[in-house]
């Protein structure tokens, strides 16, 4: 008995050994803010200047937003240093991902890459940057990193100084989003001739952080809640899906229902995650592809490959421009790449593989991560064959006036089917995006959701 109690003390203090070593220590924690950015990147430029030395990001004032909430671009006055094109992009290969090879490939003619001067434009509210700090400290790993755990207090950035693939990918999941945020935006799945039927969404993202401390401790595994609305056309008008993205998605997986207003009825929507369709895609994305990866990372089995220099969509503010119409950036086969921007950054490199006896459309994913905002730049994903079927660019903005990052468009392109989705378009909307609206847990329960979508 006394062996059996013996080893059942080793047993628990190795298993609170491991868990200790999941955070990172005092002292490499130091490392948030003084050699590191206070969100984990480099702040070291890089030997030959190309990659500036990181010196705060953009301040709050950096240009001018209008009256609707569009911001201005801070570097409208800049020229591409070069052009990538199909005839020169083997001597670039070495900073491109093999999705934008294959896109060189398919689109030989018209696909381009102009790169522009690199700027590290991004930041965060310093009260970010303590809950980061918090974060590297305290949160966890549960069940090999398919959940969090001593997360909830802090918010965000889970893991700013990661260990391994998953980490990072978290740190995208968790990433600062301006607060509780509402936009009005356009979906487009054009044909191979450049046609296309907008969708019209409301799309609201709200944060327990940024409600009542009741609403906050009802919450205490929910990360954020997620509510899109359909406002055109007029076949899908009224339809709303409801989504409570979970912490630690092993304890509760993502709970979402969606009011379908032809029945007028509230269902569960088990579907809302991993490989099953995205709304009203024409079976142009995953769940899982929405901001570029968004969801449970247990299917998977995450590496983490390193760093590397890559030219990514960065600063892409002429594509958030309100004097721009959607037919003008909706191009035949890829966006409109004059009105492109990209710029050599830093990013993480992270291959995640399908688990055995797991299932996915998807049996590869590869993701190329920006350092300074954890944003996913580029995402290829291979089917079962081995083969690249699909190309996914996060074309990134920076919003100064509130300090956070965002995508000014997701284009997910299928190379195999010559065609590609495009998420994300404000262009022609009424305003931008608008910050800081109050919110509370009642907002969205299944109750609350049936209201929300009359017609």
């Amino acid at each position: 008995m006394k062996r059996s109690i013996l080893q059942s003390g080793v047993l628990v203090l190795s298993l609170l050994a491991a868990n200790v070593m999941a955070a990172v220590s005092q002292e490499e924690a130091a490392q948030l803010g003084t050699s590191l950015t206070p969100l984990g990147a480099e702040k070291v430029g890089n030997a030959d200047g190309s990659i500036p030395a990181w010196t705060g990001g953009l301040p709050t004032n950096a240009a001018v937003v209008d009256a609707n909430g569009f911001v201005g671009d801070p570097y409208a006055n800049e020229q591409p240093l070069f052009t990538i094109t199909a005839a020169n992009a083997e001597q670039y290969k070495d900073k491109l991902s093999p999705g934008q090879m294959a896109m060189f490939r398919r689109y030989a003619s018209t696909y381009k890459i102009p790169v522009y001067p690199s700027h590290r434009s991004a930041a965060a509210p310093q009260a970010i940057y303590d809950a980061a700090k918090q974060s590297a400290v305290n949160t966890q790993p549960v069940d090999g990193g398919n959940g969090l755990s001593n997360f909830a207090e802090s918010h965000y950035y889970a893991f700013p100084i990661p260990k391994d693939g998953v980490q990072v990918m978290w740190n995208h999941i968790t990433r600062y989003r301006g607060g509780n945020a509402r936009r009005l935006v356009v979906q487009a799945t054009p044909q191979t001739n450049g046609s296309f039927t907008p969708v019209q969404f409301e799309d609201e993202v709200a944060f327990p952080a940024d409600m009542s401390q009741l609403d906050k401790e009802k919450s205490a595994n929910v990360l954020l809640y997620f509510k899109q609305r359909v406002l055109a056309p007029s076949r899908l008008a009224g339809n709303v899906l409801l989504v409570h993205e979970t912490i630690d998605q092993v304890k509760e997986p993502r709970l979402a229902w969606l009011y379908n207003a032809g029945q007028r009825r509230v269902r569960r929507a088990p579907q809302v995650a991993y490989d099953g369709p995205g709304t009203a895609a024409d079976g142009m994305r995953t769940a899982d592809n929405f901001d570029m990866f968004s969801g449970a990372p247990d299917r998977y089995d995450w590496k983490l490959i390193g760093k590397k220099e890559m030219y990514i969509p960065y600063n892409s503010y002429k594509l958030e421009s309100p004097k721009l119409t959607y037919k003008e950036i909706i191009q035949p086969g890829h966006l409109n790449q004059d009105l492109t921007r990209y710029e050599l950054h830093r990013v993480w490199e992270v291959v995640a593989t399908l688990k055995p006896n797991e299932r996915h459309i998807y049996a590869k994913r590869h993701y190329f991560i920006d350092e300074d905002s954890w944003q996913v730049a580029y995402a290829d994903h291979y089917d079962g064959r081995g083969q690249l079927w699909r190309v996914g660019e996060g074309h990134a903005s920076y919003h100064y006036q509130r300090q956070v990052a965002t995508y000014a468009v997701e284009a997910l392109y299928d190379i195999i089917a010559g065609r590609y989705i495009a998420l994300g378009l404000k262009n022609e909307e009424k305003h931008g995006i608008e910050f800081g609206f109050a919110a509370t847990g009642a907002d969205y329960t299944p109750a609350a959701l049936r209201n929300a979508g009359i017609r």
